[in-house]
């Protein structure tokens, strides 16, 4: 059966049809949900509070299995008839800002507003709500459903939840397939995914007067060719690459010759070999660099030297378009009447992808924008929601094989 049929006979089912209405007639409580989860704050590294509320929430929807891992997951299983082979539905539970932010969610009409509340608070929800369908409508499918919510997905996290569940998780050896719910457009299925290095270096000198011990080495010298070097590497379009020196820092004062100056610096590919090249490539433009400030001054008072530490390491991935989840996503999207477009991004998709398991980025529903500001926004009418949450939870019932289709 094509993947087209496929969708076409899940969403045909009275089974369906009914789950789709029971979305619609709690639509309410799924934004009620969304506030309550949003107004709990859930900064870098320090998502426990919302962890723990999320955990309850799984308990109360009836799953087996609910529990929270090492390092932070809430998890819960929905049973299926099969195996215990599983499909994990994720949404993540952090978000970019910091400790303090006011997250208040405020009203304007079917828009709702406060920072975190589409990148992935409202997916949290989601998720829940799905499963209200299915219990109700009596959906079963062969796989189980495995609903993650998982901490450190944003920034300098680097997916560690994720990265987690699959290194060390006691269910990592049953995944079939892997969704994470990730911010409202549907439209945009992410198939593949962006690797990332990241790295700060440091540079150390002996420092002096400007004046007074002028000709000594410079370590921002040092990081400005390191910079330069930077600068001039081949980023090819295709595969896209991308490089960026991102945040500098350092010095005493403008009359002084610094003791440590350090950047931060970001390089991404979606290859994985383009990414290692890149990455060996950097890493000897800064030895480089240093080499040259040392021969170029003196180091009668100590030596330029450099200390790179590692921030973040994504590993690049990619989903086939012709595996069965994209092609089930992509039907189910397109037969609600959205343009499916398919992208590469940086995820907690990337980790399943790179170990080679069937992996995407869908949507929750609806519309948003201005994500990671202060003016983050979701609209939540009613129609375009459902329409959204109809296509994802279609993806999801397709790849874990809904009984009678």
């Amino acid at each position: 059966m094509t993947a087209d049929a496929t969708i076409a006979r899940i969403l045909a089912h009275p089974r369906f049809r009914e789950a789709a209405a029971v979305m619609a007639r709690e639509h309410d409580r799924t934004v009620a949900d969304i506030v309550t989860l949003t107004e709990i704050p859930a900064p870098p590294f320090g998502e426990a509070r919302r962890a723990a509320a999320y955990l309850e929430m799984l308990r109360a929807h009836g799953l087996e299995e609910v529990e929270q891992d090492a390092i932070g997951n809430v998890m819960g299983r929905r049973r299926g008839t099969g195996n215990g082979r599983a499909v994990v539905v994720a949404a993540h539970l952090d978000t970019v800002f910091p400790a303090g932010t006011d997250v208040t969610v405020r009203r304007e009409g079917t828009r709702l507003l406060a920072p975190g509340i589409g990148d992935d608070t409202r997916s949290l929800a989601v998720n829940l709500a799905f499963l209200r369908a299915m219990d109700a409508a009596g959906l079963r499918t062969r796989r189980d459903i495995l609903v993650l919510g998982d901490v450190g997905e944003e920034g300098l996290g680097d997916l560690r939840g994720v990265r987690h569940f699959f290194r060390e998780g006691r269910h990592r050896g049953t995944v079939d397939a892997f969704f994470t719910v990730d911010s409202p457009e549907v439209d945009r299925i992410v198939t593949g995914g962006i690797g990332s290095k990241r790295y700060r270096a440091t540079f150390r000198g002996p420092g002096g007067h400007s004046f007074g011990a002028f000709g000594l080495v410079n370590p921002a010298y040092a990081m400005a060719r390191a910079m330069l070097t930077l600068s001039g590497l081949a980023a090819p379009e295709d595969p896209q690459t991308t490089h960026c020196a991102s945040v500098l820092g350092g010095g005493t004062s403008v009359n002084a010759i610094p003791n440590e100056v350090w950047m931060e610096v970001d390089l991404r590919s979606q290859s994985a070999a383009e990414l290692a090249r890149l990455e060996g490539e950097f890493l000897a433009g800064v030895e480089a660099a240093v080499a040259a400030e040392n021969a170029a001054r003196s180091t009668r008072e100590g030596p330029v030297t450099v200390e790179l530490t590692p921030i973040g390491d994504r590993p690049a991935g990619h989903t086939p378009m012709e595996s069965e989840i994209v092609r089930l996503a992509t039907a189910a999207v397109a037969a609600q009447g959205f343009t499916p477009r398919h992208e590469y991004s940086s995820t907690d998709a990337n980790i399943p992808m790179s170990l080679g398991i069937p992996a995407i980025k869908i949507g929750s529903g609806g519309s948003g924008g201005r994500a990671h500001s202060l003016e983050e926004w979701i609209d939540v009418e009613p129609r375009e929601s459902l329409r959204g949450m109809t296509a994802s939870l279609a993806a999801i019932l397709a790849v874990a094989g809904m009984e009678e289709v």
